[in-house]
C-alpha cells in the first residue's frame, strides 16, 4: 500500500488493519470536505498507544515519524430538529410542528501527522478527542514518537490537554504561574500585564492603562 498519494480507500485499509491488529480498538473515519481533502482517523484513547505502536511497527506502514502534533478546541454547539407533536388547538387535538434544540458539548482534540521516513509515504493524520472541555486527559504518544514530546507540551500549555504518560509535561511557552490556556476559543485576555516576566513596550502600556482603569473604577 503506497501512501505517497493516498485517499479514503487507503485510510479504510489502515482502519481495517488497526481493527484487526488491536482488538476492541475504536477507529472512525473523519472526512475533510475542504479542497485539501486531508481525511483523518479518530482513534479511541483507551487503545491509542497500542494503535500508535502498530502504525509505527507494521511492516507495510512503518509510520516512524510524527512531524506535527497540534490541538483543536471545539466549542459547544446547538442542533435544531423539527418534530411533529400533538397538542390542543382551540379545544381540538392537532398535529403541529415544533423546533427542538439540543446542546452538543464541545471537546478538545490532539491531532498528529505521521510519515514513514523508511517507506517515503504519508501523511496519515490521526486524532484523539476528550470527553468534553472539562475532562481533558488523553494518553501521551511521546513513548511511541519522541518527536511529539515538545509538541504535546505546547498543546498542554496552550489548550490544557493533560497527556497521561508524558515524560516531562510542563509549560513550554507560558511561564509557570500563568493561568488559563491562550489557544482556547473562550480565552479572555487578562489585564494584569505587569506580571508578564518580560514585559516591555506595548505590554507595559497595557499594564499602565489597566492600573489607571482600576483607579478610575473602570
Amino acid at each position: 500500500m503506497s501512501l505517497a498519494r493516498w485517499g479514503t480507500m487507503d485510510l479504510e485499509k489502515i482502519k481495517s488493519a488497526i481493527e484487526a491488529a488491536v482488538p476492541g480498538a475504536s477507529v472512525q473515519m473523519v472526512l475533510n470536505a475542504s479542497p485539501s481533502a486531508q481525511h483523518s482517523l479518530l482513534i479511541g484513547r483507551e487503545h491509542a498507544v497500542e494503535i500508535a505502536r502498530f502504525l509505527r511497527d507494521d511492516a507495510e506502514l512503518r509510520l516512524d515519524y510524527c512531524s506535527n502534533a497540534t490541538g483543536v478546541d471545539w466549542l459547544d454547539t446547538e442542533t435544531s430538529e423539527k418534530v411533529k407533536v400533538k397538542t390542543l388547538v382551540d379545544g381540538a387535538e392537532q398535529e403541529v410542528e415544533e423546533v427542538r434544540k439540543t446542546r452538543v458539548p464541545g471537546y478538545l482534540e490532539a491531532v498528529y501527522h505521521l510519515y514513514s521516513m523508511e517507506k517515503k509515504h504519508g501523511p496519515v493524520v490521526v486524532r484523539m478527542r476528550t470527553d468534553d472541555r472539562e475532562r481533558v486527559v488523553l494518553p501521551s504518544l511521546t513513548p511511541v514518537w519522541r518527536s511529539a514530546e515538545f509538541q504535546e507540551r505546547e498543546i498542554f500549555d496552550l489548550f490544557g490537554i493533560v497527556f497521561e504518560g508524558h515524560p516531562d509535561l510542563r509549560r513550554i511557552l507560558m511561564w509557570d504561574e500563568f493561568e488559563d490556556f491562550p489557544m482556547r476559543k473562550d480565552y479572555v485576555e487578562p489585564n494584569d500585564y505587569e506580571y508578564e516576566p518580560t514585559a516591555h513596550d506595548s505590554v507595559l502600556e497595557k499594564a499602565r492603562a489597566a492600573r489607571e482603569g482600576v483607579r478610575e473604577g473602570v
